[in-house]
Parts: structure tokens; C-alpha cells; sequence
């Protein structure tokens, strides 16, 4: 385990400086050795896994000095100083400022080695423990913007607390209106790189020809009308995050030129010579099947497992159903506030047509459903009293009908196919289907 972390050893005097770095290396530790505290003061980096071990006694910087200056850098450095006979007053000070440890020349390499091995076992729980602290506020924090309870949603909130911190890139796979946007944001709130740009950039959403220069930006006189230098967008999220949606639709020409900029880190603007490098995470998001649009030809195969490192799914909402309600009620209540109205209440006849609906355009379906309730509009009242006069069986045929007939839709009218999606034996589906009056041949070529 002491492997994980690197000692940071600073001592002027050559000798003892070459035998505790062995006494170190030979207890399994990694260690860089420094002649000066100026030398050491660009290798402390905060949060990683390293201590440091230095003496007191060095030329230009003293050891005290190195001290404050590493706990301004990293308060949770552990520091451990190594003092002459002359200096334990000095050094007991220096434990009250915030040092780890310390210890006295003469040392037998044993006891050095014993004083680091705590100090690093100290240094990787703190660390460890403020991972975990860290992703635990992620949860919470995610809960609150990826609402349900569903064990899909569960697991998806659960990837994104695992990922977020990561500099791996992402692609997410999703139905339109599921949240893939937000699901990219959250990935860069809760990620390291969460104070520098969001960078949006809709692949679809503009002609072939202006598409290079809002990606890698241009420089004046590029082309004819660049009158002026323009920063893209990969520039523009430098330290941050670059989100592609709907990348199915990028030109192949244009996939050709990301992929190599995705491979290299590297790009250059428009009309110049000069290579920049690319320092941004990059989510794309698509509601194609990658894989299948590969084999038509229709988009890179090698830039789709470039983009996947880490591939996120998001459930229609039809999968999820059981978050319906609480999706509604936050909508609701965000609706309200929006318009200033009141909240309305919800009848059971109201959920139940929620409950029923294929919503084909999934949450964002659901949230402008709970902005027309809010508003006063006739659609779900309307279906509370349509309800209102079935019975039970009546109501639970028609929302089986709705279940049946998603799962037809969805399958091309293959029966085998929709009992799977339905977890139903292929008799019972038929024997339902009879019941209802479905017949297959209208859902064939959906």
C-alpha cells in the first residue's frame, strides 16, 4: 500500500540524504530526493497521495519555512521534520503549527522508515475518506436534479457520482427528451472541472460548412467574411467540459477530424499553423444506436469506442414508470412557482391517465403535461372524469391495452419480442391480446 503514495525527502547534506532514500526505496516506498526546500516546493500537489520529510536545518528555506508554506498548499499534508540534537524545542513548536512527526539525528533507518509508514497510513485514509465525503455529497446533490426511485434511475445517479470526478470521457445513449443534457451537467458539477465552462454544442444544429470553424474556431481572414479571430468551441472549454449533443448527426468529414483531435489532444484553428492543445472533457450524447449506424456506414466505428470510455443509458420513461408521480409532483411544484399559481392537487383518476400514457417524449413530455395542469387546462381533468365513470376492471384493461400496445410498438408487432419486453409467456400475451381485441398487423413497420 505505501506504493500508492510518494515521499517527498529534502536534505542538503549528500550522504545522509543517498542512505535514507535507499532505507526508503528498500521498505517498498517511492521517494524523491531534494537538495533544497526551493527544489521540493513545485512537487506539492493537493490531494495527492504523498508525504513529506524534511530537515530543519537547510540552505535558503529552512525546514519551519517549508512547513507553512506546504500547509498553505495542502493542509493535509503530512510533514515530518528531521532535527539536530539542539533543535527539540524548535521541532515540539513546529508540532504545535501542524507538523506530523519528528525526528532526531542520529536516526537508525528503521526509525525513519516506521515514522513514514504511519504518516502515509494517515495520509491515504484522510484522502480516502474525503473521496467517499466527496461522493456522498455527489449523491445528494444528483438526487436532487435525477429524480425516482426506480432501480434504473438508482443505478444511473449511482454511475454518475462513480464517474463525475474522472476525466474520462462519456457517452450518453438516450430517447429524446430523457435529460441527456442534464445528465452531462451533472458530470461536470460534480467533477473536478466543474468551475471552468460548460460547453454545449448541438452537432445537428447548424450547416456542414460553418461547422470546423464553431469547433475549432478560425483565424482572421480563414475564409472569406472571417474578419476577425473566433475561438471554438473545444477552445472555449478548455479546463472544462465539452458537450456534443446529438452526435449521430456530425458529417463524417468532420468525425474524421475530432477523432484525430480526440486522439492527439491537439487542434488547430482555422486558417493557422499552430497546434493548441485540447484540455477539456468530452461528452457526447445520442438517441441512435451508434453500433448499428456504424455497420450502415453512417458514422465511425472508431470513433464511437473513442467516445465510450464510459457509456451512460437512460431509461425511458415508460421503463420507469414508478417515478411518474414524484416526477409530476416536482414539476408541479416547480410550475407554480413559475406562473405563480397554486399548486393543484392530483386525483387518483389523473394518475392513473399519467400512469397509462406511452409518453412517447419522456420527462420532457411529462414536465410541459404539469405546466398545462398548473395552468389550469382541461387535458387531465378531462381524463379524471372520463375515469370517473369505469369501473376498476374497466380501468385496468385500459391500462394494460397501453402496456401491450407499447411493447407491440416497440418490438414491430413481433409477439416473441413483446413478451420479453413484457416479461409475459408468449400464451398468456396472446390470450390477452385476444381479450383486448390487438391485432399485430397495425404495429408491423412502426
Amino acid at each position: 500500500m505505501t506504493e500508492a503514495c510518494t515521499v517527498l525527502f529534502v536534505e542538503d547534506d549528500p550522504a545522509v540524504r543517498l542512505g535514507s532514500t535507499q532505507a526508503l526505496q528498500l521498505a517498498g516506498m517511492q521517494v524523491r530526493d531534494f537538495a533544497s526546500a526551493e527544489q521540493v516546493l513545485g512537487h506539492l500537489v493537493p490531494g495527492v497521495c504523498s508525504v513529506l520529510v524534511t530537515d530543519v536545518r537547510l540552505p535558503g528555506m529552512d525546514g519551519l519555512e517549508l512547513l507553512q508554506k506546504a500547509q498553505a498548499i495542502d493542509p493535509g499534508l503530512p510533514v515530518i521534520l528531521v532535527t539536530g540534537h539542539g533543535d527539540i524545542s524548535m521541532a515540539v513548536q513546529a508540532m504545535r503549527l501542524g507538523a506530523y512527526d519528528f525526528i532526531e539525528k542520529p536516526f537508525a533507518p528503521e526509525q525513519l522508515t516506521e515514522v513514514v509508514r504511519r504518516a502515509i497510513e494517515k495520509r491515504m485514509l484522510s484522502l480516502e475518506v474525503d473521496t467517499l465525503r466527496r461522493r456522498l455529497e455527489g449523491y445528494h446533490a444528483i438526487d436532487a436534479k435525477l429524480i425516482g426511485r426506480s432501480p434504473a434511475i438508482t443505478k444511473l445517479r449511482r454511475l454518475i457520482a462513480d464517474v463525475a470526478d474522472t476525466d474520462a470521457d462519456v457517452l450518453i445513449f438516450g430517447e429524446t427528451g430523457t435529460g441527456k443534457e442534464l445528465v452531462a451537467r451533472c458530470l461536470h458539477d460534480h467533477g473536478r472541472r466543474r468551475q471552468a465552462n460548460f460547453v454545449a454544442l448541438n452537432c445537428g444544429g447548424m450547416p456542414e460548412q460553418l461547422f470546423e470553424s464553431e469547433v475549432f474556431g478560425h483565424e482572421a481572414g480563414a475564409f472569406t467574411g472571417a474578419a476577425k479571430r473566433r475561438i471554438g468551441k473545444i477552445e472555449l472549454a478548455t479546463g472544462g467540459t465539452l458537450f456534443l449533443d446529438e452526435i449521430e448527426s456530425m458529417p463524417m468529414a468532420l468525425q474524421v477530424k475530432l477523432l484525430r483531435t480526440l486522439q492527439e489532444r491537439q487542434f488547430e484553428r482555422l486558417g493557422s499553423n499552430d497546434l493548441l492543445p485540447m484540455d477539456c472533457r468530452v461528452i457526447a450524447a445520442t438517441k441512435a444506436d451508434l453500433l448499428e449506424r456504424s455497420r450502415e456506414q453512417a458514422f465511425r466505428s472508431d470513433l464511437y469506442y473513442r467516445l465510450s470510455v464510459v457509456p451512460l443509458e437512460i431509461p425511458p420513461l415508460r421503463e420507469r414508470r414508478e417515478d411518474i408521480p414524484l416526477l409530476f409532483a416536482h414539476f408541479i411544484m416547480q410550475a407554480a412557482l413559475r406562473y405563480e399559481r397554486q399548486v393543484p392537487e392530483v386525483g387518483s383518476q389523473q394518475m392513473q391517465s399519467l400512469m397509462a400514457h406511452a409518453w412517447p417524449g419522456n420527462v420532457r413530455e411529462l414536465r410541459n403535461a404539469a405546466d398545462r395542469f398548473v395552468l389550469g387546462l382541461s387535458e387531465l381533468a378531462q381524463a379524471g372524469a372520463e375515469g370517473a365513470g369505469r369501473s376498476l376492471d374497466e380501468q385496468v384493461a385500459n391500462f394494460e391495452r397501453h402496456l401491450i400496445e407499447e411493447a407491440l410498438a416497440a418490438s414491430g408487432g413481433r409477439t416473441a419480442a413483446a413478451s420479453e419486453l413484457l416479461r409475459l409467456p408468449k400464451k398468456t400475451l396472446y390470450d390477452r391480446m385476444r381479450r383486448l381485441g390487438l391485432n399485430t398487423d397495425e404495429f408491423k413497420g412502426r
